[in-house]
């Protein structure tokens, strides 16, 4: 029998997750299946996910007919939808939950990406999604911007489990990573316990190869002088996100080794795992398992979307990377500064930021048009 990859995977302490969730794949057996037998032990996901799952799937109309009779607004509606296939969800992977020790079988679900900048109306929609979800494997993803953090903060002091999601600098990590500790410490002060709270931090992936990868190309074709400013702008394609991850990753064990993180761990803590997101490769040039391979490393999560984790599982290259080729990481992120490359990194991770929130915003508001009009189609005339 051919190797299974993805489960060769976690032997180097590197856990699958798949950033995917249907109704479908639950009552069709495939998640359990993908639980059991492929190596899952976790699954995200986000307002785009649900779009593609809900927009002209029938399966979702006994439900939504259900919630007219109530009179329910479609709002209700929608997390009527999208709180029961969580539920059902979670309660497939509780079993991993229940064998890790709460490391991991956990369900993401995020807040609603309209209010990515309000800090307020995030904890109380975290707490309300924690409470109304009713189950301890739930993960509830907050942007990691400026107004996230104090959320992030919050939600972890009273003992909800947080994806903190959309990070791409590796100083938005930093930050994350301090709102789960200060969250931690708040609560250890009100002397609650700290031993079941998890928490991860998406760090994304390819967005960040294709944004600047567009960049390079933009001025290859314009032309350039010298064949040797040529190389060097080819020589960073596709290179610029790995590296950059691996120093996040560098940051986590700076992080995991200051006094603050010891005291906590001492108390019964889990590590802020770093979670590599937006793993699946965009440029058909490169390998489409890249994000995989180049990141395997102890005490990380790869949520992987269904055709890498096909890939992955027939073809990936299983070995310890995440702490090869460090200094050369640093050295490439130094090198966009050159004069002939001249990409402005942190510009490109603010774009990335305002166009990550979009790109659920968008889907988000999509799903509720569709959903209005699948209400008025299936409302007794």
């Amino acid at each position: 029998m051919a190797t299974n990859h993805l489960l060769e995977i976690q032997q180097y302490g590197q856990s699958i997750w798949m950033d995917n969730l249907s109704r479908d794949i639950i009552q069709s057996g495939e998640l359990e299946n993908l639980v059991k037998n492929q190596g899952i032990s976790g699954i995200t996901s986000n307002p785009a996910i649900f779009e593609k799952a809900i927009t002209g799937n029938a399966i979702y109309d006994a439900d939504i007919e259900a919630g007219i009779r109530e009179v329910l607004p479609t709002y209700k509606i929608y997390e009527s939808l999208i709180f029961a296939d969580i539920r059902n969800a979670c309660d497939i992977l509780r079993p991993v939950y229940e064998a890790t020790n709460g490391l991991d079988g956990y369900v993401s679900i995020e807040v609603p990406p309209t209010i990515a900048h309000d800090t307020q109306a995030t904890i109380a929609e975290a707490r309300r999604y924690f409470q109304e979800i009713g189950r301890e494997n739930v993960m509830i993803k907050i942007p990691g911007t400026e107004a996230g953090l104090p959320a992030i903060e919050q939600a972890i002091s009273e003992g909800i489990n947080i994806n903190v999601t959309l990070l791409f600098t590796v100083q938005s990590y930093i930050n994350a990573a301090w709102a789960y500790i200060c969250g931690l410490e708040k609560r250890v002060t009100e002397g609650r316990d700290i031993s079941k709270i998890a928490s991860v931090a998406s760090f994304f992936l390819s967005r960040i190869d294709s944004n600047i990868d567009g960049k390079i190309d933009a001025k290859l074709q314009r032309g350039v002088d010298d064949i040797n400013d040529e190389a060097v702008l080819r020589g960073v394609r596709g290179k610029i996100a790995i590296a950059n991850a691996k120093i996040a990753y560098q940051e986590y064990k700076k992080i995991t080794s200051t006094d603050a993180w010891e005291a906590l761990s001492t108390k019964g803590a889990k590590v802020q795992r770093l979670l590599w997101a937006s793993t699946s490769t965009k440029d058909p040039s490169y390998s489409d398992v890249m994000y995989v391979d180049q990141l395997i490393g102890k005490d990380t999560v790869n949520t992987l979307p269904p055709a890498t984790i096909k890939a992955c599982a027939d073809h990936c290259n299983v070995s310890a990377r995440l702490e090869t080729g460090t200094l050369e990481a640093y050295t490439l992120i130094e090198s966009l500064k050159e004069p002939d490359i001249n990409i402005d990194i942190n510009k490109v991770m603010d774009e990335l930021l305002a166009e990550g929130i979009d790109k659920f915003v968008q889907p988000f508001q999509s799903l509720m048009n569709s959903l209005e009009r699948k209400v008025k189609l299936l409302s007794p005339v």
